[in-house]
């Protein structure tokens, strides 16, 4: 019996032993978790702001998020200080395409460091989005026509027979009228140009369309993105640098020495929020490099004003027919038969007034 329990106790060692090494290997494996999708697991809430140029980044954003990422997206509406104060409070909505910061500098600065909400890129690829603008025209005929200089040298050219050139600036109660009074003293023009003043937005559009459907040289100030520029082509006048201090003085309207600057550039950025660059950074690099140009913006914009176009439309067509725009944004490769990308451009014979 002695000897039975011994050959027993020395099988099941013998087994332990030849068994140990798959054990140990089955111990070994470790199941690696899949990666996080791309797109996480919760829609991502995009803003669509109450102006045509912020909707149509918001459903264009939609459109190529959901085509080349996969994502679900849900577009809610959205309003410059609401949605500011929300996704800097709650994270939410988790992307707002057309943020001008400066409109709410004290929401955005106030909670700027609450480590919800964050800068991913600037919403156009150009920053100074105001300007003085003459037609091409004009400039076609007088190539040298795109600096202050010149247009001291050459103001005869828009006084149509009149004693001095006309100005357009905008309504009396705009603070751009202030700006442009004080910028036409600064670089010696307050004695070549009458300054007009409309009345409103509609009257300052009427006044272009006028003279660019008579073909007369017109020098006036607008600012972008904004359809009326893509309707015809226009040139815009070399202010000279920005520089601070001045332009302070020429937003005032006692400014007892005015000094020239051209105009500041806007921050009109793409919030983001933090959680988003956390959880999604591929989403999140998408928003840094997507930057609307703005000539493409007017011609969207433009394209709006056509009878029937909508939001939706328009943001189908960009994406369909403009994929070398927004194809470098989601980090694509340009399409070789693709022509350059070159701004969309309208022709009509007077200006749409919206």
């Amino acid at each position: 019996m002695g000897m039975l329990r011994a050959l027993t106790v020395i099988c099941a060692i013998l087994g332990l032993l030849l068994a140990s090494p798959a054990a140990a290997q089955e111990q070994s494996v470790v199941e690696l978790e899949a990666p996080p999708p791309v797109c996480g697991t919760e829609p991502v809430t995009i803003a669509r702001m109450q102006w045509p140029s912020a909707e149509l980044l918001a459903e264009i954003h939609a459109r190529v998020l959901r085509q080349n990422f996969g994502c679900e997206v849900t577009v809610v509406p959205g309003d410059m200080a609401a949605t500011g104060s929300s996704m800097i409070s709650t994270g939410q909505p988790q992307v707002a395409p057309e943020l001008w910061i400066a409109r709410i500098a004290e929401i955005w600065n106030a909670g700027s460091g609450s480590q919800m909400v964050r800068q991913a890129g600037v919403t156009y690829a150009e920053q100074v989005l105001e300007g003085w603008f003459v037609p091409d025209y004009v400039v076609a005929e007088h190539p040298d026509l795109t600096t202050i200089e010149a247009l001291k040298a050459q103001a005869a050219l828009f006084s149509g027979g009149m004693p001095k050139g006309r100005f357009i600036s905008c309504p009396s109660d705009w603070g751009c009228s202030v700006v442009n009074r004080n910028l036409l003293k600064a670089n010696g023009l307050d004695q070549l140009f009458d300054i007009v003043e409309p009345a409103n937005r509609f009257e300052l559009d009427t006044l272009i369309a006028e003279a660019v459907s008579r073909h007369e040289p017109i020098l006036f100030y607008y600012w972008q993105p904004n359809s009326v520029l893509a309707q015809f082509a226009f040139r815009s006048l070399d202010l000279g640098p920005y520089n601070k201090d001045n332009f302070l003085c020429l937003g005032r309207v006692a400014c007892p020495s005015p000094q020239p600057s051209g105009f500041p550039p806007e921050p009109v950025i793409v919030a983001v929020a933090q959680a988003l660059f956390l959880e999604r950074p591929e989403i999140a690099t998408y928003f840094t490099r997507a930057q609307m140009p703005v000539a493409e913006m007017n011609a969207l914009l433009q394209t709006l004003s056509v009878d029937g176009a909508t939001i939706e439309s328009v943001a189908d067509s960009f994406v369909a027919n403009r994929p070398n725009v927004w194809r470098p944004w989601a980090g694509l490769e340009l399409l070789p038969e693709a022509a350059p990308v070159t701004p969309l451009t309208t022709e009509s014979p007077s200006v749409t007034l919206r």
